[in-house]
């Protein structure tokens, strides 16, 4: 059953990652070139926006590479462990990323009158969400902490029974 749902995961963090490609070689020029099309006053917002939108697509492409390595560990029984540690900072470090861009987007719409200040909140409170999310991820990295400590008493334990039998 392990199996079945890491392989499901599998296929469904690849259609993700050829959809994120996707998103950074064809969506964001596009945008780029919709954006050419502003009024000269809001010319401005051009560059951060399309910026913010590949390189918050790039955060997602690296939590995909970081969960399929999980992913592997968890296949290969080996995801108690502090190599598991690396990966799990890395999602929370682009998490976090995520969060300081979906700020950039509310500040890069902020001036002017481009954007209702409603939605700049809206905006605003999509970051905050994103943030909390990298700390639901620090959270589980603190039990994976507790669950790596425990799996390493318990084969400490295991070898000084052996030793006693």
């Amino acid at each position: 059953m392990r199996n079945l749902i890491v392989l499901a995961l599998r296929g469904v963090l690849g259609v993700v990652v050829v959809g994120c490609l996707l998103v950074q070689a064809v969506i964001v020029p596009l945008l780029w070139a919709d954006l050419d099309d502003l009024d000269p006053e809001y010319a401005h917002v051009q560059l951060p926006i399309c910026a913010i939108a590949f390189l918050g697509v790039a955060c997602i492409e690296v939590t995909v590479v970081c969960v399929w390595r999980l992913l592997t560990m968890v296949r290969r029984d080996t995801v108690f462990s502090p190599a598991a540690f690396r990966y799990v900072d890395v999602i929370m470090g682009a998490v976090a990323t995520a969060a300081v861009l979906t700020f950039g987007i509310a500040v890069t719409l902020a001036p002017g009158e481009a954007v209702a200040p409603g939605i700049v909140g809206m905006i605003c409170g999509l970051a905050l969400m994103i943030g909390g999310g990298a700390l639901i991820v620090l959270v589980l990295r603190m039990l994976l902490a507790q669950a790596v400590a425990r799996d390493t008493e318990a084969r400490d334990l295991r070898t000084e029974l052996s030793a006693v039998i």
